[in-house]
């Protein structure tokens, strides 16, 4: 398996988000386009990006410096414990409200509060668990 956030797990993510209905298909549907980051809590910089166009992940890389507009940071722990259990509404809750899973760009509450934006970021950790 290739190393989590690197530049082969981003470019298999992106190839099962593509898959998903429930995640891209769904954001799809309200023309989601953004940049999102994820990486490690207390490094630097994150380690990979997603670029999604229109709910589609166009692009999976390695973080090199582009622009984002989401910056996901947890411990490598619970990055993998998410990534093998899923996480759902309640569990979303916890971890933001405990800082195991930070925003460092993003708004968490704006995302939150609109379903059809929450779900399919729930979806997304059942997805990586793919990879």
């Amino acid at each position: 398996m290739a190393d989590l956030f690197s530049e082969e797990w981003m470019q298999r993510f992106a190839e099962e988000w593509n898959k998903e209905p429930e995640l891209a298909g769904a954001l799809e549907k309200i023309g989601f386009t953004s940049s999102i980051a994820y990486g490690f809590d207390g490094e630097e910089k994150p380690r990979g990006i997603l670029v999604v166009e229109n709910g589609k992940a166009v692009t999976g890389a390695a973080f090199a410096g582009q622009e984002m507009n989401w910056d996901l940071r947890a411990s490598q722990d619970n990055w993998s414990k998410w990534i093998q259990k899923g996480l759902g509404t309640m569990g979303l809750g916890m971890a933001y409200t405990t800082r195991k899973l930070k925003f460092n760009v993003g708004d968490y509450g704006a995302m939150i509060k609109d379903p059809r934006m929450a779900a399919p970021f729930i979806k997304s950790f059942t997805v990586m668990g793919r990879v």
